[in-house]
């Protein structure tokens, strides 16, 4: 059921026109998501796109040895299942809700009829279409070219952007498989942090205790995600 006092908890539903916002108000589920619940694999057709409110949601690319790493992340700021207006009706990722909270779902049908009926709705996703892939080409160039340290920085960093909190519910072993790195990798460089005070690390919960600091041990690939975030979606943003 969609509850209007709550749409402005995804940005993307509270920047529709309201005559827009009105006529999906029937189609809006609004649904609970579980950690580690898989919401599309792989070159599966998707039969609903989700706007999180609460939760978060990894995108990730599994390797035919299983291996896996994140490519992008979306929270209450987007929505999953680009590839349904863009023209697939499949994506190679796998849609895997790594902080559980609620999201709103909708059906792909529907949204594809609103993505062609209206310019709001095609101009709002097509930028939004644009910021996504310019933080899954950062991440791609950050897990190549930088340390684990500053990876994981740039991670924790751009969980909190969305989350309302500084706690955030992961293990090591989690997050190395985000980042597609060893967990001794992981342990060592939260280690550091931990070592200077940025963050408190306990029973799988990570708690950023100096936003400042981590931000100083980040490399430039946070900074150019969320500048391109708020350059292309600043009615958003600043919400």
């Amino acid at each position: 059921m969609f509850e209007p006092e709550q749409q402005s908890l995804n940005h993307l539903l509270a920047a529709l026109p309201q005559d827009e916002l009105n006529a999906w108000q029937s189609e809006l589920q609004n649904v609970q998501l579980v950690a580690g619940q898989v919401l599309y694999e792989s070159g599966t057709c998707m039969t609903h796109v989700f706007f999180p409110t609460t939760a978060v949601i990894s995108l990730m690319h599994i390797l035919e040895d299983g291996g896996s790493t994140e490519i992008a992340m979306t929270g209450h700021e987007g929505m999953v299942g680009i590839s349904v207006f863009m023209g697939g009706e499949s994506t190679l990722s796998r849609g895997v809700v790594q902080r559980a909270g609620h999201s709103y779902k909708l059906r792909t049908a529907f949204i594809k009829q609103a993505f062609h009926r209206s310019p709001a709705v095609m101009h709002l996703m097509l930028r939004y279409t644009q910021a996504i892939i310019t933080q899954m080409s950062q991440i791609a160039v950050c897990n190549r070219h930088h340390t684990i340290l500053q990876q994981l920085s740039r991670w924790l960093l751009l969980n909190l952007d969305r989350v309302s909190e500084t706690e955030l519910i992961v293990t090591h072993e989690s997050i190395a498989q985000a980042l597609g790195v060893r967990r001794e990798g992981i342990t060592k460089a939260a280690g550091s942090l931990q070592e200077e005070g940025l963050i408190r690390y306990t029973r799988g919960h990570l708690f950023v205790q100096d936003r400042a600091g981590l931000e100083a041990h980040t490399c430039e690939c946070y900074g150019v995600i969320k500048h391109e975030y708020d350059r292309l979606l600043p009615q958003l943003t600043a919400t």
